[in-house]
């Protein structure tokens, strides 16, 4: 009897020293705060918005009869099933999967063979090439929505002469300045990017050999192409796909720009009407639709990804990459390239900066420049309503700072938070937490940016418990941008742990270092080059960020990009343009000090 208790005495202390031991440990309490963070912040978001699309609001119970906060089909059938579904739903729909499916089409076309004309040919010119074909990536697309309406617009619908209107004399047809078109040209130039950067690298570790040895068996180049490089570089193909699917149907900046004037929307701008009309639960359901798509591209990308059949292209031997002669046609490939990069990327940044001194919008002689809309006094009561140039504008330098503070606060805590994730989906990968801590960081990636921001506006626009309502304060908009932005840096994070071996810390361990320690003396040292890259890719993203804050931003916490939209809707283009050069070139200074010190990996974090 005895040795039978003395038995469970035994068991019953190493339970309870194996579960202080889980209890006590730095990493599992991590683990544990970050789950539980994470599921606040993320999932709490999501179910608040699901049942909120069910829930009856003050505003309608009269209407149908009912009470405020019962359970409703009411808004889901309004936008479904009803003589409104076409215009609230339907048509937006249509349009938003053209804009997405056209885009990620001939953004994926531009972006692979561009890629393969620099990374498999003996193109010239590479080292020029390769800056060029980044620039469009670090501007923001609405931007680039700006720099379109400068060149195109005529006087029927833009109120005053475009470039080419000016110069040539010739009216651009509505449709080529506004609508569909218009933006599937500008968002296919500044998503092209995305499989540029991700093909190249693929076709970067691809031993030139394989397509070698189909030459030698006699096939041709057209066959090499479609047989040999075109499946092994599918995978990043792929998944350029659904990057710019997603960002593409949630896009809201060159929706505003191009297609507003000529009605057409997506339902990135519905849900943004419906939001500032104060229809939060028909905005909740048009979201809810906007992840449901996101989702299913993903799926569908990660069956065909998972269907295809798996090829080894780095090999123990050491790869080596002839390029392929382009011959007679490398003058006229070329000179095509040349004329791509100056017409579609350099021209219109130029007008774009230029039209910030012209007086008047379309008259483009020397005696209608000026710097007012830089440095005037506002004396002019028929400018800008007369507000004084930007650089005297006390809402500019409000917006600059906000931007700054922004971007800074938004990169530390983001790439703090972020490398914490990658850390533990790096250590506990092929364990349960590992798993739901990934899973949880990748979720924001699904919600529509514009859909992000109306989540979080509806949520925190009250108390919860302990928190306050953070409706109109910059500490909404700081943790929206946070929380939006952790898969990109956790990815980061996890790409960046994943180098750094156990064993390093097992054998601090054994000379009795905590954790603690371990982790500011090893791990953070040798991670020190992705917080770094972490950092830059929040904060050139943040910097550009328009779609996730527009709903969420208040004149007191207005930022550059935002001010600009309101300078653009309130028909002062050149103070919207000068506030937009002032930004991207804010962006153009990181980028290149970032390069001084060598963070090469900051061109492939400057999407949005």
């Amino acid at each position: 009897m005895r040795k039978v208790t003395t038995e469970n005495y035994s068991k019953s202390k190493r339970l309870k020293n194996q579960i202080k031991a889980v209890v006590t440990n730095p990493y599992n309490l991590i683990v544990l705060v970050a789950i539980i963070l994470l599921a606040y912040l993320i999932l709490l978001p999501l179910l608040d918005m699901i049942t909120t699309s069910f829930t009856l609001s003050a505003k309608d119970a009269r209407r149908i009869h009912g009470d405020v906060g019962q359970f409703t089909l009411y808004y889901w059938q309004r936008l479904l099933a009803s003589n409104l579904s076409k215009s609230l739903l339907y048509i937006p729909l249509r349009n938003s999967l053209l804009i997405a499916c056209c885009v990620s089409f001939f953004a994926i076309l531009l972006g692979s063979v561009l890629a393969w004309l620099m990374v498999r040919t003996d193109l010239p010119f590479k080292g020029f090439f390769s800056t060029a074909v980044i620039i469009p990536y670090m501007i923001p697309s609405w931007c680039k929505s700006q720099a379109w309406i400068t060149m195109f617009k005529n006087e029927r619908i833009g109120g005053a002469m475009g470039f080419v209107q000016g110069v040539t004399g010739w009216a651009p047809p509505d449709w080529l300045a506004y609508g569909p078109i218009a933006i599937v040209i500008v968002l296919t130039l500044h998503y092209y990017a995305y499989a540029y950067l991700l093909v190249s690298a693929a076709l970067n570790s691809i031993n030139s050999e394989l397509e070698e040895m189909g030459g030698v068996l006699g096939a041709g180049k057209a066959t090499i192409l479609r047989r040999i490089t075109f499946p092994l570089v599918l995978p990043a193909m792929l998944s350029a796909v659904i990057l710019t699917f997603s960002k593409s149907i949630g896009t809201f900046g060159v929706i505003n720009f191009l297609g507003s004037k000529v009605n057409f929307s997506t339902l990135s701008s519905m849900l943004y009407s419906n939001s500032k009309s104060q229809n939060t639960q028909m905005a909740f359901a048009m979201a809810i639709i906007m992840i449901a798509i996101a989702s299913i591209t993903v799926f569908v990308n990660q069956q065909l990804i998972g269907k295809r059949k798996s090829y080894a292209t780095i090999g123990g031997k050491g790869g080596r990459s002839t390029p392929i002669s382009l011959g007679k046609h490398k003058p006229i490939i070329t000179g095509i390239l040349l004329i791509f990069f100056a017409v579609g990327v350099i021209m219109p940044l130029v007008i774009l900066v230029a039209e910030t001194f012209m007086l008047q919008e379309g008259n483009w002689s020397l005696s209608n420049m000026t710097l007012y809309y830089w440095i005037g006094d506002g004396s002019k009561k028929d400018i800008m309503e007369g507000l004084p140039g930007i650089f005297r504008n006390p809402s500019f330098l409000n917006a600059l700072k906000n931007s700054l503070v922004l971007t800074f606060t938004t990169a530390i805590f983001g790439t703090i938070f972020g490398q914490t994730a990658g850390y533990i989906c790096a250590k506990g990968r092929g364990k349960v937490h590992g798993g739901i801590v990934e899973q949880l960081v990748f979720i924001p990636y699904l919600v529509p940016s514009i859909a992000f921001g109306a989540i979080y506006l509806s949520m925190f626009s009250v108390s919860h418990g302990p928190i306050p309502s953070l409706y109109g304060t910059f500490a909404l908009v700081v943790l929206v941008s946070v929380v939006k932005h952790l898969p990109f840096a956790s990815r980061s994070g996890t790409s960046n742990m994943l180098q750094i071996s156990g064993e390093l810390e097992e054998a601090a361990t054994i000379e009795g270092a905590g954790f603690f320690k371990r982790f500011i003396s090893i791990v953070f040292p040798l991670a020190k080059g992705g917080f770094i890259s972490g950092f830059m890719l929040i904060f050139v993203s943040i910097m550009k960020e328009l779609d996730l804050i527009i709903l969420i931003i208040t004149p007191k916490t207005a930022t550059l990009p935002y001010l600009a939209f309101q300078y653009q809707n309130g028909n002062s283009t050149q103070a919207s343009n000068a506030v937009a050069v002032v930004m991207f070139s804010i962006v153009f200074l990181v980028y290149a000090l970032a390069n001084i010190f060598g963070d090469a990996d900051l061109a492939k974090s400057m999407g949005g």
